[in-house]
């Protein structure tokens, strides 16, 4: 009989909390957040209530695992990219689109609505995580304006207003053809442009930023 080693038992348990959160995630995408239960996320899962509960005591704590691990993840990838680019204006703009993308994509409730279903210590642990990516954005928008392609201006209160536009900008619901997908592109360039003009950044002829004079 082969011999289950404590490194075989930590890859099986973190292979069942990865199909556990893969299967929430999935479930809130197509059917929302309100009336899901743990029975529910074991049967996508494929694993017993059990298992799930073993992991997660109740809905709360699999939500909050849910949003930050997808937020960890998004974080990494994002700086990953933000790195392969040297101007600020053009790392606002894939900022931009990470994150519309990223909202569309995950289905998670909005900040309010979290705050209404998690309990405060829950909410302010997730809050400490979405506040790297306002930090982020901060850095992103003090090079432009460090670098002469942003004008002077408080970027907390920009940094604000930009992720308000962005949850705000994120699809509802699937594209199922071409041409929405080509609409929900569109729009998002559209968003992309109106974020980079309202932060002041300004284009030559060509498109590309242009420092301010």
């Amino acid at each position: 009989m082969p011999r289950i080693t404590a490194a075989t038992n930590a890859a099986q348990r973190a292979e069942t909390r990865r199909r556990v959160l893969t299967a929430f995630g999935e479930l809130l995408f197509t059917h929302g957040l309100p009336g899901l239960t743990m029975t529910d996320v074991a049967r996508h899962a494929g694993v017993g209530r059990t298992a799930v509960y073993n992991y997660y005591a109740d809905m709360e704590q699999l939500l909050i695992a849910y949003a930050l691990d997808e937020t960890e993840r998004f974080l990494g990838d994002l700086r990953e990219s933000l790195a392969a680019l040297q101007n600020p204006v053009d790392r606002l703009a894939l900022y931009v689109r990470a994150q519309v993308e990223d909202l569309s994509r995950r289905h998670l409730p909005p900040g309010p609505a979290m705050a209404a279903v998690l309990s405060p210590g829950s909410f302010a642990k997730l809050a400490d995580h979405v506040g790297e990516l306002n930090l982020l954005l901060q850095d992103i928008l003090r090079d432009g304006i460090a670098a002469g392609y942003l004008p002077p201006t408080d970027v907390g209160q920009l940094a604000r207003l930009i992720h308000g536009t962005l949850s705000s900008s994120a699809a509802r619901g699937n594209a199922t053809n071409g041409a929405e997908l080509d609409e929900l592109e569109e729009r998002l360039v559209q968003t992309v442009r109106f974020v980079q003009l309202g932060a002041g950044a300004r284009f030559d002829d060509d498109g590309r930023p242009a420092r301010l004079a």
